[in-house]
């Protein structure tokens, strides 16, 4: 099969083609930044890897009908909501305007591909009832999650009217080796960072309030999972499933760590933004086969191990 990959040298996508190398795919990669190339390991350089921004369209069409990709699986764009307020005309570029472009260069080359979406918990906004399902109304309350959001609607959308196989798969707190360590990114990896470099954590709240933590292998069987089984036109939460309580797990970080602990105001940009406390009802996906794996206390140190292999 052959599988054209936005963002596959990232956190996840570099993650996602060490486990589709394996089974023999055909695989080129598309990347704004040949900066993570590190990301991919030796063995599978042979992948294709062609450095090019996604916005620009004429070249991406290009690609696509050289390539004439089985599937498309789209993970690239920006992925800070803070980011998406300084500059929120390159989030629509970035986000929505992509998507946009290949579902029609799909439509329009008549192509047999799957496209796929990659999106996240930050659509929903702050739910008003827990947990979160499929079916759970979205009201985002950044400029990232409204991009995204509509960029799972332009997805329905063309499976709806022109019959396109397309799957939306949403992933909650993501973590583990390989992403990047940024405070308003990625808040788990960055204080798994903080603890493994004994500094004091800095938590919000006095750490009552809880998120759906999940490690990177369990996102990524999860999303094999889609690939394989996804119904055409389905969105699928991919999630552990499990409250995990930022005092808990500021708690097993010093545990295992020795790092020390303070207490901090949650700064006003957050508390506009925060979508508070979040888990979801993973059940959907389950019914296709699969299960979460691995324990936050688990991932937490085998993320403290990739950390001292650096």
């Amino acid at each position: 099969m052959k599988l054209l990959i936005t963002g596959g040298l990232g956190f996840i996508g570099s993650h996602l083609v060490d486990s589709l190398s394996k089974k023999g795919h055909t695989i080129k990669i598309l990347t704004k930044s040949l900066s993570k190339k590190a990301n991919i390991p030796k063995s599978t350089r042979k992948i294709q890897i062609e450095k090019i921004d996604l916005v620009n369209f004429k070249r991406l069409g290009q690609i696509i009908q050289k390539f004439k990709p089985d599937v498309i699986i789209h993970l690239a764009g920006n992925t800070s909501h803070s980011k998406s307020f300084e500059k929120p005309l390159e989030d629509v570029e970035s986000n929505t305007k992509t998507t946009l472009f290949m579902l029609e260069k799909i439509r329009e080359l008549e192509l047999p591909c799957k496209f796929v979406l990659a999106s996240t918990f930050i659509v929903i906004g702050k739910p008003k009832k827990l947990p979160v399902t499929e079916n759970t109304p979205c009201n985002p309350t950044t400029i990232y999650g409204t991009n995204r959001l509509a960029s799972e609607h332009l997805c329905k959308i063309y499976h709806d009217v022109y019959g396109l196989d397309t799957n939306i798969f949403r992933i909650t707190n993501s973590y583990g080796p390989r992403e990047q360590i940024i405070p308003n990114k990625n808040a788990v990896n960055f204080l798994i960072h903080q603890a493994y470099k004994k500094e004091k954590l800095h938590i919000y709240n006095q750490g009552k309030y809880f998120r759906d933590f999940i490690y990177i292998d369990d996102v990524i069987t999860g999303i094999n999972t889609v690939l394989k089984k996804g119904k055409p036109g389905e969105l699928y939460w991919i999630s552990s499933g499990r409250k995990t309580w930022f005092m808990g797990f500021a708690n097993i970080l010093q545990k295992l760590t020795k790092c020390g602990i303070k207490f901090v105001v949650t700064p006003g940009y957050t508390k506009k933004v925060d979508v508070g406390n979040f888990v979801v009802d993973n059940s959907k996906l389950k019914k296709l086969g699969w299960q979460p794996r691995v324990s936050t206390e688990s991932g937490i140190i085998k993320t403290l191990k990739f950390f001292d292999s650096k």
